[in-house]
């Protein structure tokens, strides 16, 4: 009796596994990489939770603070270095009340 079978049918859930090396490394996966947007250098918590190694993405930098580590922001901090380096000060409000006049006139800062 001949048993013929699709290659692409599964008989269990797709398993990953990866292997201790020495100095306690492992890799993990290309594919679980992708699916969690990780990079090398990237940090991660290690935690054990009922007999399980649990990895963990985290970052140094809070999710609600990234926005000031864009290049972009950095670029205008940079921007901003250097003026005040040249002795500039930009334009000085009063009071806050005055500042968000200001903004609400959508007037820009050089004049």
């Amino acid at each position: 009796m001949i048993f013929c079978m699709d290659a692409r049918t599964r008989r269990r859930p797709h398993i990953v596994t990866s292997t201790l090396r020495a100095r306690g490394t492992i890799t993990i996966p290309q594919d679980v990489r992708d699916a969690l947007d990780l990079a090398e250098g990237d940090q991660l918590v290690v935690t054990v939770e009922e007999d399980r190694i649990v990895l963990t993405p985290t970052s140094l930098i809070p999710d609600d603070q990234a926005w000031f580590w864009t290049p972009e922001w950095q670029e205008k901090e940079r921007e901003v270095d250097e003026a005040r380096a040249r002795g500039e000060r930009g334009r000085m409000f009063e009071s806050g009340d005055e500042f968000l006049a200001f903004l609400d006139s959508g007037t820009s800062a050089e004049q």
